[in-house]
């Protein structure tokens, strides 16, 4: 099924040379280099196909999104075979990520043809308004054009190929044009075809979609600085997304970067609740922090706590459950490094001491614990920066007052977590006009691993969480960061949208 090339426009290009895959499992193979060259073609086609595509009716763009899920379901197994290899991912897993995936594209699908994303606004004319008249003035939302999508490292269904910027760009009336990620460029390739079904099933023009495999750093470089690129969809290493960031800023025409960059996601526990139900707390947050071997960028990596005889039994439970966790596959060689090096940098800084260690060599990742005075977090910022992996940091804190300075401390986060009991009520209240200017998504008495797709989901925050504290990745509002509001004044009803008519 895999040809191992480019889906530009409705073909299927090679290139001048190619990479090996690297899959956990299995034989690596063959896949197109992309270059600077295939991201012009491709992005010069996405333009092309703007006029027609952003020009569909709402159930025309629908339909679109449900028959690429039939497309991708269809492809179910296969999916699975090759993403299972690539990723080291167990098959329930991708399953249960392709699931979504199909899920998200017909919410989508369900929520442009209700219409309430497009915001119509109507300001009747005043003809006889003193001193001046009023004119008619209507407003909706308008598609802006190309999207460069980065596929994700970490999700390589839900956040990549056909995943949820791919979706909602679609959803929104804006061509995509995707980076595929190295990690498992199979995986791409087979959903790359499931879209490729869609687009020729329905007849819509070829650049609507493509997929540029793996290349080097310039294929990115120059997907962002195309001038007929409107905005981009990444998720990824705040590196990475940094650097990209600061290309789309300088770019003559200056464009939005919607980047998911990272996240320690805090809990803080309150004492009440440690009191009261510590042990059950401690097995929660184990289980949490080595989902899918820490590969989250929900996963909860600071647990704050008051310390304490509770604290104490809390720590000892948590080293108890996490040490029961055996070694689990990462995605790729490069994350595996990437969360060694962390490790040994939280391990080295002043004040830390380990609860938890084992060994963690090439490809496999075991479980650390490590904890940390609430004076020496405060007085350290690198204890505070994201650990890609099953890391977790305790910081145990004075009182009230020290955990307060702790989350007044933080840098932006996708999430951050209270658990607490009814007679900790006084003490959430005093945090949550901090936490809200700190995280997207503020959970109680749960664990933020699992982000729901629905209407009112919010995967963002300030920065580093993410570039835009305005907009989220996942949930129907997603769609609106490839919309601009268009006023229409005084335009003949045949010069308006049709969504205005």
């Amino acid at each position: 099924m895999l040809t191992g090339k480019h889906l530009i426009a409705g073909q299927w290009v090679a290139g001048e040379a190619t990479f090996l895959s690297s899959p956990a499992t299995g034989e690596a193979l063959p896949f197109a280099v992309g270059t600077p060259a295939h991201v012009d073609t491709a992005v010069k086609a996405a333009e092309a196909a703007f006029p027609s595509f952003s020009a569909l009716t709402r159930e025309e763009r629908a339909a679109f999104l449900e028959k690429i899920a039939d497309e991708i379901e269809a492809r179910g197994p296969e999916i699975t075979a090759i993403g299972t290899s690539e990723t080291g991912l167990p098959a329930a897993r991708l399953e249960g990520e392709r699931g979504r995936t199909t899920g998200q594209l017909r919410l989508f699908a369900q929520h442009i043809r209700d219409g309430a994303y497009l915001d119509r606004r109507h300001d009747a004319a005043l003809p006889d308004r003193k001193p001046a008249p009023r004119p008619d003035i209507k407003l909706v939302q308008r598609p802006i054009g190309p999207v460069a999508v980065f596929g994700a490292s970490n999700f390589p269904l839900a956040f990549s190929t056909a995943g949820g910027d791919t979706a909602s760009a679609l959803a929104a009336g804006c061509p995509v044009v995707v980076k595929g990620h190295s990690a498992h460029p199979g995986t791409g390739e087979i959903v790359a075809q499931a879209v490729d079904a869609a687009i020729k099933a329905l007849g819509l023009h070829p650049g609507v979609f493509s997929l540029v495999q793996g290349g080097k750093r310039d294929v990115g470089e120059s997907l962002v600085q195309h001038p007929l690129i409107k905005a981009v969809g990444f998720t990824g290493s705040l590196g990475g997304g940094r650097a990209l960031f600061d290309l789309c800023a300088r770019r003559p025409e200056p464009i939005p970067f919607f980047g998911e960059l990272g996240s320690v996601n805090p809990m803080f526990l309150l004492p009440h609740a440690v009191a009261a139900r510590g042990e059950a707390l401690a097995k929660g947050w184990a289980g949490s922090l080595t989902m899918g071997a820490g590969q989250f960028c929900t996963n909860p990596g600071i647990a704050v706590v008051i310390d304490g005889a509770e604290a104490q039994a809390f720590i000892a439970t948590a080293k108890e459950a996490v040490g029961a966790i055996g070694p689990q596959t990462m995605l790729t060689d490069g994350i595996a490094k990437a969360y060694r090096d962390g490790r040994d940098r939280v391990a080295a800084q002043t004040g830390v001491q380990a609860v938890l260690t084992s060994v963690c060599d090439l490809r496999n990742a075991t479980p650390y614990l490590f904890e940390v005075s609430g004076d020496d977090w405060l007085g350290n910022h690198v204890l505070a920066e994201e650990v890609f992996g099953p890391l977790g940091l305790i910081v145990r804190v004075r009182d009230a007052a020290q955990m307060t300075e702790v989350a007044l401390s933080l840098q932006g986060q996708l999430t951050c977590t209270l658990h607490l009991d009814e007679a900790d009520t006084a003490q959430a209240q005093a945090l949550m006009p901090i936490l809200e200017r700190k995280a997207g998504r503020i959970l109680a008495n749960g664990f933020p691993t699992g982000v729901e797709v629905v209407d009112a989901q919010v995967h963002g925050g300030p920065y580093p969480a993410s570039t835009n504290f305005g907009a989220t990745s996942v949930g129907t509002m997603s769609i609106r960061r490839w919309l601009r509001p268009v006023a229409y004044q005084n335009l003949p009803e045949a010069l308006l949208p049709a969504d205005l008519r």
